[in-house]
């Protein structure tokens, strides 16, 4: 496994703003790390045995906060219809954020009943289980597999290193859920994704400079040969193509700073740990810019209300009966 320094930001050239203001010198740095790697397609051991080697790496290199891809535990379906969920593995993930140290931030499939959801965990570096993220919008075929997340599961938690939440993939592109997220403050914008494209950076640059955070957005890096042999796993429309060293998923994992800066990535080489130092005094700075909640706001003419209650499909009188007489 590489290891992908911090850069020096980019040579964009710097930016001039109409009045200056420093960075909070008090504000704290935080070593993030996004692993780029493949899952080990049907077989959640294994796949919990890799993670626990690259969060072992990334903690030996001093991250302290550690981004896997989307549905890293139970495998991204390019082609497939899923053979692997999540159940007790939770514990696992649990343990594992608490022996090094680190939060963890893990791309998950889900199972609720007999519904599976494309989800994020997130722990603490006790090693506790803080909550979770399901995906709302599942994208194009993904919709025949996975279900959708509600209001309920868009956390951002407060934690020592920063607020910490979290989109999967092309939910990142939906403007309302952002704005939900960067009302609650968030600091470090984590975004697992499956998307390998170059446009892919366009949005996370855009997302880092809208919300004025840091945007942490971790990919799978897969060859064919990550995969298992047809006629067990099928790549529709472009088996006959591929060959065991074929990239079916190129990676592209980065790091983005409030300023739009590239610290770390994009990462099209192979698997790799790609880590940056985050100053969150960037974020006051880039905040008295642009604060898309706060001073540069018309909530007079523009506001969104969330529905952030479970939204189940029954509920029970007798429920809402007893809660009132209580």
């Amino acid at each position: 496994m590489s290891l992908v320094p911090t850069s020096d930001g980019g040579n964009n050239g710097p930016f001039f703003a109409e009045v200056e203001m420093g960075a909070d010198s008090s504000a704290p740095t935080v070593r993030a790390t996004v692993v780029q790697a493949s899952t080990v397609f049907y077989d959640t051991p294994a796949t919990l045995e890799k993670a626990e080697r690259l969060l072992a790496e990334a903690a030996s290199y001093g991250a302290q906060l550690v981004v896997f891809p989307e549905a890293f535990i139970g495998g991204y379906p390019r082609g497939s219809n899923f053979g692997v969920t999540i159940g007790p593995e939770v514990d696992r993930l649990a343990a594992m954020a608490g022996k090094y140290k680190v939060y963890l931030v893990m791309g998950v499939i889900e199972r609720d009943g007999y519904t599976l959801y494309c989800s994020v965990l997130f722990f603490d570096s006790q090693g506790h289980y803080m909550g979770k993220h399901r995906k709302m919008m599942p994208t194009a075929l993904e919709r025949v597999i996975w279900g959708f997340g509600d209001g309920s599961t868009i956390p951002v938690f407060e934690t020592p290193i920063g607020k910490i939440g979290a989109a999967i993939c092309w939910e990142n592109k939906m403007p309302l859920l952002r704005m939900a997220m960067y009302a609650k403050g968030i600091e470090i914008f984590c975004a697992p994704t499956a998307d390998a494209r170059e446009v892919w950076q366009a949005s996370m640059t855009h997302i880092a400079l809208e919300g004025g955070c840091f945007v942490l957005s971790a990919n799978q890096f897969c060859r064919r040969k990550d995969y298992p042999p047809p006629p067990e796993y099928v790549f529709s429309g472009i088996e006959d193509d591929l060959n065991p060293e074929s990239v079916v998923c190129a990676g592209g994992s980065v790091i983005i700073s409030p300023s739009g800066a590239v610290l770390a990535g994009p990462n099209h080489d192979g698997e790799a740990l790609i880590s940056a130092d985050l100053d969150l005094g960037e974020i006051a700075q880039a905040k008295f810019d642009f604060d898309v909640i706060g001073h540069y706001s018309r909530p007079e003419i523009l506001s969104l209300t969330v529905r952030d209650q479970p939204t189940n499909a029954v509920s029970f009188t007798s429920d809402s009966e007893r809660t009132e007489r209580s």
